[in-house]
């Protein structure tokens, strides 16, 4: 197939295999570790209200912690700083399998899903060691950034359903358990790679990338992409609820990625023309366009099977804004902050994935699942002004040079990066 030769020149560099390999075995349990928390503790406390609060501190806890394990990796190096901080957060999922285990005091189980919180963001790790490689050649950074994204939407599709599996075929702690010797395993593997890992700087100049120009504007794009993503699954669990089928709602969501990662491929094998300031409007235009959907298959039909195919068309326009999303906090980004300007962006996706997941289960509970699909239209449209309104302030400043990966000359320097897409699911990646 043409389109996979793209991909294939990226897997002839060398060393690009071997840390591929360790990534995507440690960033699988980014999508197992939520649900294999849910259904321990529900199965052990009989408390589904408990099992949430538990799931929501440790999205709180990373979306403070997230930011500075970054910011040391920057500084010191990805093998010096990830596996210290994947120990710390493996212990923290082994003692709060004890915890349920050994039928501890419910505190204990907040604090040790709150220590999960120094999982580091391996998507942006990888995303770096791409940008490390392929500087000075867009094209193929794009079809790298792309292949990331689908990397991302394959691991939360398949992560929840290898959680459900675990926890029903063998006992409730068995997600969680697999989850954490995956997790440790692929960071071993990715860390050891050590010739692909990008450079240290002694010194890392320029602002922090909170402060960088056109940064808190992206975040407030993800903020709002976030409440997207939080609020369709929790809506698409209520209307398969209510149709009495709850057990098809994780097929169903997994169609949404599925429908992600083959349009995310696609995009990557192509040449997407303009800057990406440019293209970051219509496709989040795209996304509000195919979210209605959902809200029109499920208001028309009340059928969950087109509801299912109404979620695989509207989820391919998420990785081809993802993309572009993260290409634009990665021109913006200051050089040496790469892996804290990605990780920034995954907790402003964290933060708007909480609001939608609540503001979605407020909708369905006081109105319908059926009108629970107007939220994400709703926080697709909040990302369109946004993106709109940013596009606009972009390219009145910089008229006549496009933003690339090497950045506006006359603002400051970077490397080249690449995307980042995790935690679409309240785990980090």
């Amino acid at each position: 197939m043409p389109q996979l030769s793209p991909y294939r020149r990226l897997f002839r560099l060398p060393g690009t295999r071997a840390f591929t390999a360790g990534n995507l075995i440690a960033r699988l349990p980014m999508g197992m570790f939520s649900v294999s928390a849910v259904v321990m503790i529900a199965g052990s406390r009989g408390s589904y209200a408990l099992a949430g609060a538990v799931t929501a501190t440790g999205l709180a806890a990373t979306a403070l912690v997230a930011p500075w394990t970054a910011r040391l990796v920057d500084r010191h190096g990805q093998a010096r700083v990830a596996l210290p901080a994947t120990v710390i957060a493996v212990l923290g999922s082994l003692c709060l399998l004890l915890c349920v285990r050994h039928d501890a005091p419910d505190w204990t189980l907040f604090a040790s899903y709150a220590a999960t919180a120094t999982t580091p963001n391996t998507g942006g790790m990888s995303r770096a060691r791409w940008a490390h490689l392929l500087a000075g050649d867009p094209k193929a950074l794009h079809t790298a950034n792309s292949f990331e994204q689908a990397a991302d939407e394959l691991c939360f599709m398949l992560g929840p359903v290898l959680a459900a599996f675990l926890c029903g075929a063998f006992f409730p702690e068995a997600g969680t358990l697999v989850g954490a010797v995956l997790l440790l395993t692929g960071m071993v593997l990715f860390t050891t790679r050590r010739a692909t890992e990008p450079p240290v700087r002694a010194q890392i100049p320029g602002k922090a990338p909170l402060r960088a120009p056109g940064i808190p504007p992206l975040l407030a794009v993800c903020l709002a992409m976030g409440a997207v993503f939080g609020a369709t699954e929790v809506v698409t669990l209520a209307f398969a609820d209510a149709q009495g089928r709850q057990s098809a709602a994780g097929v169903v969501l997994a169609l949404q990625a599925a429908g992600s990662c083959g349009a995310g491929l696609l995009y990557g094998a192509g040449k997407p023309a303009g800057p990406a300031a440019a293209r970051l409007p219509w496709c989040v235009a795209a996304m509000a366009a195919l979210l209605t959907l959902p809200l029109l298959a499920a208001a028309l039909t009340g059928s969950l099977l087109a509801l299912a195919g109404a979620l695989l068309v509207a989820g391919m326009a998420t990785a081809p804004t993802m993309v572009t999303t993260m290409t634009l906090v990665q021109e913006r980004t200051p050089e040496g902050r790469l892996n804290e300007g990605m990780t920034l962006a995954v907790t402003g996706l964290l933060g708007g994935i909480a609001c939608g997941s609540a503001i979605g289960g407020w909708t369905v509970e006081h109105l319908s699942p059926t009108a629970g699909y107007v939220v994400p239209v709703t926080a697709a449209s909040v990302a369109l002004a946004l993106s709109l309104r940013g596009a606009s302030k972009s390219l009145h400043r910089y008229p006549h040079t496009p933003l690339t990966p090497s950045g506006p000359p006359h603002t400051f320097d970077r490397r080249s990066a690449s995307t980042s897409c995790a935690g679409r699911v309240g785990t980090p990646t």
